[in-house]
């Protein structure tokens, strides 16, 4: 069985796709089979690795999950597309306890091939988040150094606590990682400590920086480890990607 991790946190605009998407093709550089699923209505995953979203999401749908995958740019890197139509969201979000247990049964049985399986859930703690993250063995929580870092997070971590009481030795903490940090602020140091004094050894040791190419490389439709290798914000991906592996 792959590990599965679940990118969450119910807030938008922390770093939640970047570091599905960049996390992705991290561990495919590092020779990890990895998929990629997008269930973001969004789709910005999708786009932002120059695929286009479908018309139907392959999850509503009964044909096997391999005849909708497309393949990136990285031989090792594969990608289920999301889709961007309001009714599919809503057959995705119906469903409740039935169909967060169909989708768990459905990555289990068709994603055996992999090594990896990376999730990029909505910013929201609805049906199809709590599916996810029923459907992972880790969650990963970005938070941005900001003043508002802790806000809704007792919320999300009482969710995933929910999650794990019901099926126990399934989900994971897989970490906390901290993102938009700027060494030259001392707000963004305060964030820091308070996380790490909180949390503890779950905070991932590497912080991801404000960096110009976050914005960039999606239009390019590239992860910002292809897009701009030499930049700080590829080396703190890596960095995490090396720190995940460990953590295996």
């Amino acid at each position: 069985m792959p590990r599965i991790f679940c990118v969450a946190n119910q807030k938008g605009g922390v770093g939640k796709t970047t570091t599905a998407v960049n996390l992705a093709w991290g561990l495919g550089m590092a020779n990890q089979r990895t998929l990629l699923i997008d269930l973001d209505p969004q789709c910005n995953a999708t786009s932002g690795l120059g695929c286009s979203p479908l018309d139907r999401h392959p999850l509503l749908s009964d044909q096997p999950l391999r005849e909708s995958i497309l393949q990136s740019k990285l031989e090792s890197l594969q990608i289920l597309p999301g889709c961007r139509s309001f009714q599919d969201v809503d057959l995705l979000e119906k469903g409740t306890q039935s169909r967060r247990e169909w989708l768990k049964q459905h990555l289990d049985a068709e994603t055996g091939m992999f090594d990896a399986v990376i999730i990029d859930s909505p910013p929201s703690l609805g049906e199809l988040t709590q599916a996810a993250l029923a459907s992972s063995t880790e969650v990963i929580m970005p938070i941005q150094c900001e003043y508002y870092a802790m806000e809704g997070l007792t919320q999300m971590i009482h969710v995933i606590r929910e999650i794990m009481q019901k099926e126990p030795g399934r989900l994971t903490f897989g970490g906390i990682l901290l993102t938009m940090f700027d060494p030259n602020f001392e707000l963004t140091h305060e964030v820091d400590r308070e996380v790490r004094d909180f949390f503890g050894d779950i905070v991932f040791d590497t912080r991801i920086p404000r960096d110009i190419v976050f914005s960039e490389s999606p239009s390019h439709g590239q992860s910002v480890l292809s897009y701009a290798p030499r930049s700080r914000g590829a080396r703190a991906y890596i960095e995490l990607c090396m720190e995940v592996l460990d953590r295996d």
